[in-house]
This record gives C-alpha cells, structure tokens and sequence, in this order.
C-alpha cells in the first residue's frame, strides 16, 4: 500500500526532471509502469509547457565539444552536454523540448536532438552540394525546426538566396524542407526580397503548422505553411511602432503567435487571438523602471502567462508577470565578447512514450 495515491505520484513525478525522472523507473515496478503511461507522457509534456527554460550555448575554441547551460526558474541552473552528438556544433533552432543543431567543421550536416534524453538523428544530405546551395556563405538564411508533438514528427527548413557555383546569385528563395516520416528532403523555389538580421534569423516561432519569422525591417512576420509550401506575409499589430528606441521580437505564447515591443520605459505584449483573421489583443504592459539601466539591451527569449525570460549582454533575467517581480537567474562570470542573446534559445523538457 502506498502513502500516496497514483495520481499524486503523478504529479509529483511530472515536475522532475528528465534525468531525475528515468532514475524513477528503477525503484519499483508501479513506477516504472506509471512513467511509461502514454497519460503520463502527455501530463509530463502539458506540465513542462508551462516552465518555459533558457538553453545558452557556450562552447570553448578548438574543442570538440559543445555545452549548454539551462536556466529554469524552478530548477535553477545546470549545465546539458550536446558531447553524445560526437561533433561539433551550433544549435540553430530549438523547438518542443528539440534542437536542430549544424555541424561546424563539416557543412551541410544536420542534426535533430533531445539534449535531455540524449535521443538524436543524423539527417541524411540532400542531393545539392553545400556551396552551391545558398547565397553568400553556403549556409541558409534561415533555419527552422518544427516538432509536432501529437504526432511525434519534425520538419527542418532551411531557405535562402540561391546561386550556382562560379555564378551570382539569381534572385530565387530556394526553400530545403526535412520530413521525418518520409526521411527525405523536398525542395521549392520562389522570388522573395525579404532582408533578415542576426536576431531575426534566431527567433523563428512554430505555431498553426507554419514556422514564423520576423523581417529585420521589422515590418511583417514571414511564415511558411508546412503543409501546403507557400510562404505568407503576416501584419503586425496596428499599434507597433519599430524604430526610434522601440524594438519588436517574436515568440510563442502557450501555443500562439505572440510580439513584444522594447522602448527604454516600457515593455508591451500582444498575443494574436485568431489566427486566420489576424486579429491581435494586447495582453499586457511592463514598466521597465526599475531595470532602467539594463532597458537598452534585454532581449526576450520565452515565455508563458506567467513568466517571460530574457537576456541581456551577460544576464538572463526572469520577470513575473502576477507578481511583477524582476529576478537575476544567471550572470557569466567570464569576459564573453558577445552578448547572451545571440547563443540564448527557448527551450522546454519534452518525453515520449517508450516503445
């Protein structure tokens, strides 16, 4: 007889982490059959989308591997290795508890990983050759990762300018689309003269089955509807204001398309309510008062109803939304030449039934 009901069990197993959690399963046969309930998984999962956490990438020149450092405001800080990749990389885009991360010495490898279960895969090449795929680097504009939980599959993108070697680039979007059930690669082209900047090309939203950009102009969002391979122009809401001190970022709120505006005072949030019509609801207005100082250069990152992160050039920092209350969760204590923001990805714990 147990002190606790299953349910409880439950509950409490679902606020682990992912480590902690497959330790469970060894201290007796109920709960290793509780943990491996498909109803469990989705609690684990529904639990987790409500934490949102920070993955910061450091990595240490001329070594072979790459770390992470997760900030998770209940659990605190820890360090995640990608060392199980046996490569070196960089992560490009982080979705549902998974990261799409490129390999660095050796262009045009791909890989999708769960840092937390360690579980990856090598996707395969595709038939273009690396340097003669995209304009000017040989590495895609933009990189996307999208990870449907539901039906435990994924879609990698990446687009941009096309050129043939020896050749100037020919004005084409060319757009490389990785599906996991068919474990093959499928490739459309288009005409497209959107510009993008650093941090624009960082954060790419996954939400309504379209993986979603900002433009550096700031001016619309880019989406590509991953079911049908068309590319949409999104409004942005008719209150936003880019330029003179005010800055615009994308993420997703629980599910939905979400902007938030940064000026030196204050800090605006809208949610879009309905998808199709493009309706936006301003959900919230933050005073920056009392983090004055750092106003200029936070950055946000994630979030959730109840919190948002965000990082400034060498802390990330977790507001509460109820409370309104400003909280240091992570500071580097090195001489880092570039700021958090530019290695700083939303990320979330995700687990799957096993086989």
């Amino acid at each position: 007889m147990g002190i606790f009901p299953d349910e409880v069990i439950l509950q409490i197993l679902a606020r682990l982490p992912v480590k902690s959690l497959f330790k469970t399963k060894t201290v007796c046969k109920l709960w290793y059959r509780l943990v491996s309930d498909k109803y469990f998984v989705k609690l684990y999962n529904d639990v987790s989308a409500k934490n949102p956490m920070v993955l910061i990438e450091t990595s240490v020149p001329f070594e072979s591997k790459s770390s992470l450092i997760c900030v998770d405001s209940l659990r605190g800080v820890s360090e995640v290795s990608l060392g199980f990749l046996k490569d070196r990389v960089k992560v490009r885009a982080s979705c549902n508890g998974f990261l799409c991360c490129s390999s660095i010495p050796d262009k045009g490898v791909y890989y999708v990983c769960n840092p937390m279960t360690r579980v990856s895969k090598l996707l395969p090449r595709s038939r273009e050759r690396p340097i003669t795929r995209f304009y000017p680097d040989g590495e895609a504009t933009l990189v996307g990762l999208a990870y449907d939980i539901s039906r435990n599959k994924f879609n990698v993108v990446l687009a941009g300018y096309h050129r043939t070697f020896g050749h100037r680039p020919d004005g084409t979007f060319t757009c490389l689309i990785f599906d996991s059930d068919s474990n093959k690669w499928r490739k459309f082209v288009s005409h497209r003269d959107d510009q993008f900047n650093h941090m624009n090309k960082n954060q790419v939203v996954f939400v309504n089955g379209a993986l979603h950009w900002l433009t550096g102009s700031c001016s619309y969002i880019l989406a590509l509807d991953l079911d049908y391979d068309v590319w949409r122009k999104i409004s942005l809401p008719d209150e936003v204001s880019y330029g003179t001190g005010n800055r615009v970022y994308l993420l997703d709120s629980s599910g939905c398309l979400s902007l938030i505006q940064i000026s030196d005072a204050w800090m605006k949030i809208w949610v879009m309510e309905d998808y199709e019509k493009e309706l936006w609801h301003m959900v919230d207005g933050v005073s920056l008062r009392c983090i004055r100082g750092l106003a200029p250069g936070i950055f946000p990152i994630a979030q959730t109803g109840e919190c948002i992160f965000l990082a400034t050039h060498k802390q990330v920092l977790v507001y509460h939304r109820k409370s309104r209350v400003w909280k240091e969760m992570y500071s580097v204590k090195n001489s880092a030449t570039l700021p958090l923001w530019f290695s700083a990805h939303a990320f979330r714990s995700t687990i799957f039934p096993s086989d």
